[in-house]
């Protein structure tokens, strides 16, 4: 009676510290902002450009300085460098997750401070190199890019990324539950879910961070070829450090 009593405690514990911390998140005030009267992207072609950009999380600190460079539309363009040399950061104030100190970014010759940022990462696709999956079925994690999806367009964009046939060896199929961040996935596995979402979304923008660096070299060079094939004729932006 003793244990049982002293494990339930600790159990309620841990639930107020996550109830706190969940209470924390949800009074967290939002940073970036949409600018009153915000419009859509009105995407057209998917042209790229980083305009005298300047960037940094603490002050005084800067990650970019002047960053100025264009990707023209269906080019795909690689940033490589070492950690820590901003490299990221591009990608993700191109999905505006920070304000910019200066200069501009623009998507078509709209600065995306001034559009609607649903409507802007509602244009851009994104491979992380740590895919975050949810406690859900491999389907619903794929359809998370577009809810509305079918079932044959979600087996369509897993076939495009080259996992359908392996889903369909799991016990449920698509109504396999991946677990916890998908840790009944083996890492290829996982970055193959990620590149189906991405196939499903249909970016005109894509954005590869690191998207292999932490496969085998077989597996990597498997993805590599599922990358090339959706990112033909869509502009893409990869990050790599070699």
């Amino acid at each position: 009676i003793h244990y049982f009593s002293v494990f339930s405690y600790r159990l309620i514990q841990s639930a107020f510290v996550d109830m706190e911390n969940m209470l924390d998140l949800l009074t967290e005030q939002v940073e970036v902002q949409d600018v009153a009267e915000a419009q859509d992207l009105k995407l057209t072609s998917g042209r790229v450009e980083f305009d005298q950009v300047c960037f940094s999380y603490v002050p005084g600190q800067e990650v970019l300085k002047e960053v100025t460079f264009a990707v023209e539309p269906g080019q795909t363009v690689a940033l490589v460098g070492p950690s820590g040399s901003g490299k990221s950061s591009i990608l993700r104030l191109l999905c505006r997750l920070y304000d910019l100190q200066s200069g501009c970014i623009r998507i078509d010759n709209q600065d995306i401070s001034k559009v609607l940022q649903s409507s802007l990462r509602g244009c851009v696709g994104v491979v992380p190199q740590d895919t975050v999956l949810f406690n859900d079925t491999i389907g619903n994690n794929i359809r998370f890019s577009r809810i509305t999806a079918s079932q044959q367009e979600v087996e369509l964009a897993a076939a495009a990324a080259d996992i359908h046939s392996r889903i369909l060896e799991l016990p449920q199929g698509y109504d396999t539950e991946v677990g916890e961040r998908g840790l009944k996935l083996s890492g290829g596995e996982k970055q193959r879910v990620a590149i189906a979402r991405t196939v499903l979304k249909q970016p005109q923008i894509i954005l590869l961070d690191e998207a292999t660096s932490s496969l085998d070299t077989q597996t990597e060079r498997n993805i590599q070829a599922s990358l090339a094939k959706i990112c033909t004729n869509r502009t893409t932006i990869v990050v790599a450090h070699r």
